[in-house]
């Protein structure tokens, strides 16, 4: 079976390629925006990272209320305004000087980017039929993660040169971007709004389903993975091996240059919920076999032998990533009622919200202060949660409302020329 490189002409690759425009400008952003308000604004890395903290929190809580409009109102003109939305946001950016403009700035960023990733996956399941999806997605991972590395090496320029100009043309480029984004939206078919009965009963219905709940929690514990690349393992190697500093970033290259490979070929397999359950069980051992690894770097020996552990770590962590994202994106789909989509993958979206606030701390604390057993623990956290998945995801299923059984998909409703 051959593996496509992009995904096929029509609605997927429409969507693939908003996504790679708005990645480059999250690409860009993320790689310079804490330097710009540290660096050039003065802002103290304390306040910036309660800032941060105040607003992926708040985003995490906005995720199910702007999916269910998505639902309402339409998937597609939702993600365009909250896309538009994102990129005025950023451009404020250009004009903001002090803390309380900043912490009101990043709290609308965070909502409206919780916002538009639920819209987005409400696109998904409204246009795509279901048994294309996961490998939708996985084409789409892989995107972002071509737009981010791009986005990452034009602020690496504007990093390397350290002037405030270069900064506020990243702003600038970042906001153009989302703006582009959302516009290449809308050559995108609407998905019909839920209205009627359909859509009466159906008002953030997520927040009493106890299961899906459950299942939405077991998952984000294993997206604890992600503060990783981006914030421990950087410190962990300045600790641990300060000589090796560059191999910091040269890990990140790494997992975006494998989930950029591999994410297609890692999703190929995942059709249904056995498949899924199983692909994030086998995350949850790989993620625990990457931090055993990592516990190994701890350990007295020559330099070369610590970069090698530090890459192999690395590696299985990718691994898991890719098992994890698969699995997770056919169990939140498929325990979805087709009419509410928006406010469930709002719902399941409000992990990453909840990763990216908590997980900083909780992993500096476990991982720098304890060191291998932290590590250890942090494994047999990941381990528990892969395994706990199948039974969590076997009661889901059992207590799903009517409402919730399998239909048929929207997408298979749509002319053929929508669908290709």
């Amino acid at each position: 079976m051959s593996i496509r490189l992009v995904p096929p002409a029509g609605v997927q690759r429409t969507l693939a390629v908003a996504q790679l425009v708005g990645a480059v400008g999250d690409g860009a952003y993320y790689t310079c925006s804490a330097l710009y308000f540290t660096r050039v604004i003065g802002m103290s890395p304390t306040r910036l990272g309660v800032g941060l903290a105040v607003a992926w929190a708040v985003g995490s809580l906005v995720g199910v209320p702007l999916g269910h409009l998505a639902d309402r109102r339409g998937p597609r003109r939702t993600a365009v305004a909250l896309a538009l939305a994102t990129g005025v946001v950023v451009a404020s950016f250009l004009a903001i000087r002090s803390f309380v403009p900043f912490l009101v700035a990043v709290c609308f960023y965070a909502t409206a980017q919780s916002g538009l990733t639920a819209a987005r996956q409400a696109l998904v399941g409204g246009l795509v039929p279901r048994a294309e999806r996961t490998t939708l997605l996985a084409h789409l991972q892989s995107t972002l993660n071509a737009g981010l590395a791009l986005g990452a090496a034009l602020g690496g320029v504007v990093v390397g040169a350290g002037s405030r100009a270069g900064y506020l043309v990243v702003f600038a480029a970042t906001a153009v971007a989302f703006v582009a984004g959302g516009l290449i939206l809308l050559r995108l078919p609407e998905v019909a709004p839920v209205t009627g009965a359909a859509g009466a009963g159906s008002k953030l219905a997520v927040l009493s389903d106890r299961p899906y709940a459950v299942v939405t929690l077991v998952n984000t514990v294993l997206l604890l993975r992600m503060p990783l690349l981006s914030l421990v393992i950087p410190l962990w190697i300045a600790a641990r091996a300060e000589q090796l500093g560059w191999l910091g970033p040269g890990l990140f290259v790494l997992n975006t240059a494998v989930v950029m490979g591999f994410q297609v070929r890692a999703a190929r397999g995942v059709t249904g919920l056995r498949a899924a359950t199983r692909a994030v069980r086998d995350a949850g051992a790989v993620l625990l076999a990457s931090c055993a690894v990592f516990a190994l770097s701890a350990a007295s020996a020559p330099l070369w032998v610590t970069a090698v552990l530090l890459v192999a770590a690395a590696t299985l962590q990718v691994i898991g990533e890719m098992k994890q994202s698969a699995g997770s994106w056919q169990i939140s789909f498929d325990l979805a009622p087709a009419h509410q989509t928006g406010q469930y993958q709002g719902f399941f979206g409000s992990g990453v919200a909840v990763a990216r606030t908590v997980g900083p701390l909780l992993l500096t604390t476990l991982l720098l202060d304890w060191g291998a057993p932290g590590w250890l623990l942090l494994g047999g956290l990941f381990l528990a949660a892969g395994f706990a998945m199948g039974p969590v995801v076997r009661w889901a299923e059992r207590n799903r409302p009517a409402a919730v059984a399998p239909v048929a998909d929207a997408a298979t409703a749509l002319p053929a020329a929508a669908r290709s």
